[in-house]
């Protein structure tokens, strides 16, 4: 049995835990109402964007066709963007992330595709390194809070090797925000742009609509505007779920300190008890022996 300042030094080691996951607690809980406010406004602009696209390409076939928009006619070479957060302490969040990305690398090495990575987050790099570190072709820390330009380095490394031939499809992981107790993994096909269901087409109200200059012309500057604008609301759905993810972790930790330290007080407080009784019975003992 552990002796008293055993147990006292333990109580105080885990109230000074529950300190801090208190603090990050209320941290995250501070960060996430901002958090799910951006990736909820940014919602609306990524739909409307997509139902544009939708309409454009709705009139837009062969030849004149974008490749973003068509691909290359070819799925042999995939280009896998991971996204997670640099930081931990969020329960399973980063690693939902990595598990559905491993699943579907698997699946494409399996049916002899040419796999290769990036990812976004120092959890999703370490996490995918060991099994397929080989595959790596650049690595983005998330930062401290998701921006458009960390979006726009993701795209120009995205399209550059799309352009330069060396990939014909990509796709994007991250965790979708729905509640503070649930974000989705999500998978999103970025090229070649996936634009039917992606979102409801635009309602004309019967007008007819002609586009200055041709629809091909104005795809092929929107569609790239559309992977860097995907790619940030999928960086701020991911922030959203991390706090959220965070708070709900550190509130566990926090109640699970609780009761440990009610726990080992118990036990403290009896050992104190048998111990004094111990000491009583060896007075009145040595007493009764005189």
């Amino acid at each position: 049995m552990a002796s008293i300042k055993d147990l006292k030094s333990r109580i105080a080691s885990v109230t000074a835990t529950r300190k801090i996951t208190r603090a990050l607690q209320m941290v995250a809980a501070a960060k996430l109402r901002r958090s799910r406010d951006a990736a909820e406004n940014a919602r609306p602009y990524a739909k409307r964007m997509a139902g544009v696209i939708a309409n454009l390409a709705a009139s837009v076939s062969g030849d004149g066709a974008p490749r973003l928009l068509v691909g290359t006619g070819s799925t042999n070479r995939e280009l896998v963007v991971v996204a997670t957060y640099d930081r931990g302490l969020a329960g399973g969040f980063n690693s939902s992330i990595v598990r559905a990305a491993r699943e579907h690398i698997a699946a494409r090495i399996a049916e002899g595709k040419q796999v290769s990575i990036l990812t976004v987050g120092r959890k999703g790099r370490d996490q995918l390194r060991r099994l397929y570190g080989d595959r790596f072709i650049a690595t983005i820390e998330a930062g401290a809070a998701a921006s458009h330009a960390t979006a726009q380095s993701i795209a120009d490394i995205v399209l550059k090797r799309f352009e330069d031939g060396e990939v014909d499809v990509v796709t994007l992981f991250f965790n979708r925000f729905v509640s503070v107790v649930s974000q989705i993994p999500t998978r999103q096909q970025l090229i070649p742009a996936q634009v039917a269901g992606a979102a409801p087409t635009i309602d004309l109200k019967g007008a007819a609509y002609e586009y200055e200059p041709d629809e091909e012309t104005i795809l092929a500057t929107l569609l790239p505007r559309n992977i860097t604008t995907q790619i940030f609301s999928a960086l701020l759905e991911n922030q959203a779920g991390f706090f959220a993810a965070q708070m709900a972790a550190m509130d566990n930790a926090t109640r699970n300190a609780g009761e440990m330290i009610a726990s080992l007080t118990l036990i403290m407080n009896r050992t104190r008890q048998a111990q004094i009784t111990k000491e009583l019975i060896e007075i009145i003992s040595g007493a009764e022996a005189l």
